[in-house]
């Protein structure tokens, strides 16, 4: 089992066979920089100093030639061959509240929630909490490299694991989701990963946004937030956008959590009318305009979680720097 030094903080940790230097890291309560955990994002890169490693995802979007010329690689994605010295900034705001444990779930049911989302509850062989609004890495069977997947449920005992997924058209681990795994059948699991977490002693009303695949984190925040008895009391505006009406479903999910349409406010819009397909009478346009234009300056007095594709999030991101939002009001993670 190889040994990562990191110099500089004058400490080491093993690093499993199976496992990366990030996650080995986390896993020993480190504040290892991350975001994505897939090589998307770039934000856990480190230099070694001595040693050899491996990524594990060849040529991920998130590292570059230029980094390889620097001895730079992704945390998420290095395989150490050897003991290791790395340099890099440790945070104590990438420390997780649990730590991370590779476990298996067992698929117990599926719920379709719209054309291309159906959610996947899963029995973990092993309990393992997690706070609302995180994700853990799901290794499907047949499929090359792990998936990053937010949970949708609350769980005080950590023996289930619920995840809202978005069909992807030709992806490769949607696909093996949606058309081959069967009840009874086990994937493994990774987690609980992420910094978009709720955080329940944040004195503010809550403003949660969520676009197509950003759907399964929102609705766990929006679970623990009406179960917290820190936030009675509190309001939660919760926007979500799609493309068209047939992809709106979290009304059915939230109208049945209590405090609906008191302390939970429910905002959808949808950017593209179908004219042969079911009928919209509600707003349309962009969620980040909606967002905008019902609360004004009020955002800048919110707690704000957000999650969608990559333009939506990009969109938002402008309109919190627009409203000189404090970051540290704001809470989401970078997969893309």
């Amino acid at each position: 089992m190889p040994l990562i030094s990191i110099p500089a903080a004058n400490l080491s940790f093993d690093c499993p066979d199976d496992d990366t230097i990030m996650r080995a890291a986390v896993r020993n309560g480190l504040g290892f920089p991350y975001e994505c955990n897939v090589g998307s994002c770039g934000n856990c890169k480190f230099e070694l100093l001595e040693g050899e490693i491996e990524h594990l995802r060849q040529n991920p979007p998130g590292w570059s030639e230029r980094d390889l010329q620097r001895n730079r690689y992704l945390g998420c994605q290095a395989k150490p061959l050897s003991d290791c010295k790395i340099k890099l900034n440790l945070r104590d705001h990438y420390k997780s509240h649990i730590l991370p444990r590779k476990v298996s779930g067992k698929l117990m049911a599926v719920h379709d929630l719209t054309h291309d989302i159906r959610e996947f509850q899963f029995a973990l062989d092993v309990p393992v909490a997690f706070v609302p609004g995180q994700y853990a890495l799901l290794s499907v069977p047949g499929i090359e490299g792990a998936r990053a997947y937010s949970m949708g449920n609350i769980t005080d005992d950590g023996n289930q694991w619920h995840f809202q997924i978005k069909r992807v058209p030709n992806g490769l681990a949607t696909s093996a989701l949606f058309d081959r795994l069967k009840l009874g059948d086990e994937i493994g699991l990774d987690g609980p990963y992420g910094m978009a977490y709720l955080r329940e002693e944040a004195p503010r009303d809550l403003l949660l946004i969520a676009g197509g695949s950003g759907l399964s984190p929102m609705i766990s925040l929006t679970r623990g937030a009406a179960a917290s008895t820190k936030l009675n009391g509190r309001q939660l505006h919760f926007f979500y956008g799609g493309r068209t009406a047939s992809d709106m479903c979290a009304d059915r999910v939230l109208g049945s959590l209590p405090g609906y349409g008191t302390n939970i406010h429910y905002y959808p819009a949808i950017s593209m009318p179908e004219t042969d397909g079911p009928q919209w009478s509600g707003r349309t346009g962009f969620i980040h305009d909606y967002v905008r234009e019902a609360m004004g300056d009020k955002i800048r007095d919110m707690e704000i979680y957000f999650a969608g594709p990559p333009a939506m999030a990009e969109a938002v991101t402008r309109m919190i720097v627009e409203y000189k939002v404090p970051m540290a009001q704001v809470h989401f993670d970078q997969f893309y």
